[in-house]
């Protein structure tokens, strides 16, 4: 019988992540804006006044990579920096007029790719599959914090 850990499904994962970017990059190119902009431009859409380190935190990115998505969000004039009231080194970010102009669209085109993708899925499987997902990323956090579930020790 063959054990959970003996069947590869890394590169299937990885395999599905590329194949999301490319198809959402070619669907968005309209717009200007990369998989990372968008992600960003969505977060502060529904966040607004974020600090850069707060986004980063949020979108799971280094603060350095954050800060230039935001100075090309900025440069293409879909996110303004604004001085931190409480705090004179440190900008707040918010979206512009331009940006919330494109969020709907945006949001079909990303509900679209995941239409096309679960094509012939039923909800009960993309759910079962979510679950065991989460439950991979949970083990996978648990080892960053120290944790360990190998051999049953915690």
């Amino acid at each position: 019988m063959t054990k959970a850990e003996e069947i590869s499904f890394g590169y299937l994962l990885s395999d599905v992540t590329l194949l999301f970017r490319k198809h959402f990059d070619r669907r968005a190119v309209k717009f200007g804006l990369t998989r990372a902009q968008w992600r960003a431009t969505k977060m502060l859409y529904y966040r607004e006044g974020l600090r850069q380190t707060e986004l980063a935190e949020q979108l799971e990115m280094e603060p350095i990579a954050v800060g230039r998505v935001i100075d090309r969000l900025q440069a293409a004039g879909f996110v303004e920096r604004r001085p931190d009231p409480k705090d004179r080194r440190a900008w707040r970010l918010y979206v512009t007029d331009q940006a919330r102009g494109v969020i709907a669209d945006m949001e079909e085109i990303a509900l679209g790719l995941r239409k096309d993708a679960t094509r012939g899925i039923t909800v009960p499987e993309l759910q079962q599959a979510l679950d065991v997902l989460n439950r991979m990323k949970d083990n996978l956090q648990a080892l960053d914090g120290g944790t360990s579930t190998e051999d049953g020790e915690a």
